[in-house]
């Protein structure tokens, strides 16, 4: 019984642990709201007038609040990066990272939820005049710590396929969002325009709607053209929970594993107390006879339980640290720093210790004197 307690509180502490990873990536604020947005990804050949009647036959479908053009779509896994040189700022060989690069659609950001800091979002004429770039908060501070980055230029190292670099004028700067990966910490982003010099960078349409998502999917495949081929529709809280499948998949099976362990502890200690009170049947009965009350009864068996649940937990609380330790070395951001796992990992145990222990302790307390005696 020992063994089995001890055993059950590491796996009830692995499960909380890992349903707490779980529940910190469901809500981490990744910089945009993931609810009521629908994805369409087209396929074929992207065309510049195409494409923009096509947002503007999207976002005038009933139900959608607005909509937008997106290369890739947030938390995909997929992207582009490149290195930066910000003017004014001179920064050190071994400081240089990649930044992400993101081409986006005006109202883009509107769409998603990330908030417009300062300056101004893209407009469909910044195609023909000079390049221009929006850089999240982040890549502001790094680059313009202390002052306004618009208005400022950023140079990148072959994002589009140019010989070149290529120079940005910062219009606008946003919030911090998490678009490859939602485990990395916030990058450093910059936002180009979908529509540039005739181009188009990106396939994916963002709507955000005032209804289900999906209850537009019809409307928006009738408003593609026939020649250009759909070949994905989904929505952003689906294509977010894709993400975290893993984690999900770890916590169902943890949390299975814990409460069958503790299912396993609790039927073999009632099975055990109960074959006790009937080996002990003659002693309640004198007991009582000679004055005990049956809250004392109870309190004995219980104290019965609670010692072998006592000493299994002394075994199993180092177990779950160490497991938890080692848990940590192979998946990153665990919430080891807290100690709220382990103690539900023992107040859980306690309680079906003391559930399963209940009824052998009532039927005890129960106990006939004079039947005991008679039967003694």
């Amino acid at each position: 019984m020992t063994a089995q307690v001890a055993f059950s509180v590491a796996l009830l502490s692995a499960a909380g642990l890992f349903v707490t990873h779980l529940s910190n990536l469901e809500h981490l604020d990744l910089g945009f709201r993931r609810d009521h947005v629908l994805l369409v990804t087209l396929g074929g050949e992207s065309q510049t007038q195409a494409y923009q009647e096509l947002l503007a036959h999207l976002a005038a479908i009933p139900g959608v609040r607005s909509a937008s053009l997106c290369g890739p779509t947030p938390i995909s896994g997929a992207g582009a990066s490149g290195f930066a040189t910000a003017e004014g700022y001179q920064e050190k060989p071994a400081d240089r990272r990649y930044i992400s690069i993101s081409w986006v659609a005006p109202n883009y950001f509107e769409t998603l939820g990330t908030p417009l800091l300062a300056g101004r979002d893209f407009q469909l004429q910044d195609q023909q005049h000079s390049r221009v770039a929006i850089v999240n908060q982040a890549m502001a501070r790094y680059y313009f710590a202390g002052g306004s980055p618009i208005g400022k230029h950023v140079t990148l190292d072959h994002v589009t396929g140019d010989a070149a670099a290529t120079s940005y004028e910062i219009v606008g700067v946003v919030g911090n969002a998490k678009y490859y990966e939602i485990r990395e910490p916030m990058p450093r982003t910059i936002y180009l325009p979908a529509f540039q010099e005739g181009r188009v960078f990106g396939r994916d349409f963002v709507l955000r709607t005032n209804i289900v998502p999906l209850a537009v999917a019809g409307d928006v495949r009738r408003a593609v053209p026939k020649a250009i081929p759909v070949t994905r529709v989904t929505t952003l809280s689906d294509q977010v929970d894709a993400s975290i499948v893993p984690e999900r998949l770890i916590a169902a099976l943890s949390g299975t594993f814990g409460a069958l362990g503790s299912l396993l502890a609790a039927i073999g200690l009632y099975g055990l107390l109960a074959y006790t009170v009937a080996r002990r049947v003659p002693e309640f009965g004198i007991r009582l006879a000679l004055g005990a009350s049956q809250s004392r009864l109870i309190g004995l068996v219980l104290r019965d339980a609670m010692i072998m649940v006592c000493a299994g937990l002394i075994i199993g609380a180092p177990a779950a640290f160490w497991g938890r330790s080692f848990a940590a070395n192979l998946i990153p951001d665990l919430p080891v720093k807290s100690a709220a796992p382990i103690a539900f990992g023992i107040c859980a145990m306690v309680a079906v210790a003391l559930l399963a222990a209940l009824l052998p302790a009532r039927r005890a307390s129960h106990v006939d004197p004079m039947e005991a005696l008679r039967h003694e």
